[in-house]
């Protein structure tokens, strides 16, 4: 596993619709080992491997994070923001945050008084961000309304292979797409692959549909994260009895391809792999939502990477569990035959 590869990763700020600098790491990155980068007018970068083949399997991964977004500033010069993303606000008051703006990140405070404390239906609009301005006009001549504020954290190496950081969902994920094409390649693959790192997940979905619309694949798996019934407050009957270090995760889904979910398991076998199941009901919640939509439709399924406290400034994931999904996304794609038939289940 390229560690220092995914430290890096984890560490980049990319909200959603501001992936700029964590796009052209990757795009740096896939150029030592495929055959062609792509990249399009939204900043999706593309690694593919056998371009001429005409079977194509697209892997997608997003790698936008969840952001507050600056709204207004006060007279004071406290910021006001709202959210982009699935945010929750009663995580931020008290913690440090990373302002993104065109100049560079800018550092600040969330405040924190005990009558927020007591709020219970506590939303983003209702927090402020002191950024040490004077005035609204001192804060308005660092900042632009619409900069993103994410968490101002660090990614930490926890017992038994544990992870922590801020964005895992899904950082973690075109991680392990970029990885399992570059596993691919070296096992051999024959078939068109296009591992996608995709922009907007977390608000619009929009690299999900320029990507798989472009591509026009044969197939495609959506590798992104999950829920974990592994810790305290967590009902099994919404979760599934899904694990940090069980294995990756494969979706029992009205919308996931069955015949892929056999593939994929049977790549898992091949490799040794422990997966774990999620049976789950309408829509995934993924990239592949839309990818599955797209153009004629396209047969696709999900690869998860379980975790915990998801949306939160310190998720927790297991690197065992990111090898694995390496490992088996990689024996699929080496396994593949051009030929398949996935007319039916």
């Amino acid at each position: 596993m390229n560690k220092e590869l995914l430290w890096e990763m984890l560490a980049t700020p990319s909200a959603s619709g501001r992936e700029t600098e964590l796009g052209k790491k990757l795009y740096g990155y896939a150029g030592t080992f495929s055959h062609q980068v792509r990249t399009d007018e939204i900043g999706d970068v593309v690694a593919v491997l056998n371009p001429d083949c005409d079977f194509r399997v697209l892997l997608a991964g997003h790698m936008d994070e969840i952001a507050l977004l600056v709204t207004a500033v006060t007279q004071e010069g406290f910021l006001r923001v709202n959210r982009t993303g699935g945010v929750f606000a009663p995580l931020y008051p008290g913690h440090k945050v990373r302002v993104i703006t065109e100049r560079g990140p800018l550092y600040g405070s969330v405040v924190f008084t005990r009558e927020m404390a007591k709020k219970e239906d506590l939303a983003p609009k209702d927090l402020y961000i002191d950024i040490g301005a004077k005035s609204k006009e001192d804060a308005l001549a660092h900042v632009s309304l619409g900069d993103p504020v994410i968490f101002d954290t660090d990614c930490r190496e926890l017992l038994n292979g544990c992870v922590t950081g801020r964005g895992m969902d899904n950082r973690a994920g075109a991680f392990i797409v970029m990885e399992a094409v570059k596993k691919a390649r070296e096992m051999g693959c024959k078939v068109g692959v296009y591992g996608a790192a995709t922009v907007g997940e977390e608000t619009t979905m929009n690299g999900a549909y320029f990507v798989a619309s472009r591509v026009k694949p044969s197939l495609a798996i959506a590798v992104d994260v999950t829920y974990t019934s592994d810790y305290p407050g967590v009902d099994i009957a919404a979760t599934g009895d899904v694990r940090v270090g069980g294995g990756p995760v494969l979706v029992n889904n009205p919308s996931c391809h069955r015949k892929l979910q056999r593939l994929l398991r049977q790549a898992a076998e091949k490799q040794g792999i422990a997966v774990q199941t999620e049976a789950a009901t309408g829509r995934t919640g993924t990239d592949g939502d839309v990818i599955h939509k797209t153009g004629k439709g396209v047969p696709f399924s999900l690869v998860s990477i379980p975790l915990r406290y998801m949306h939160s400034p310190a998720e927790v994931g297991s690197l065992a569990d990111i090898q694995g999904c390496i490992d088996l996304l990689a024996q699929f794609l080496a396994d593949l035959d051009p030929s398949l038939d996935l007319t039916w289940y």
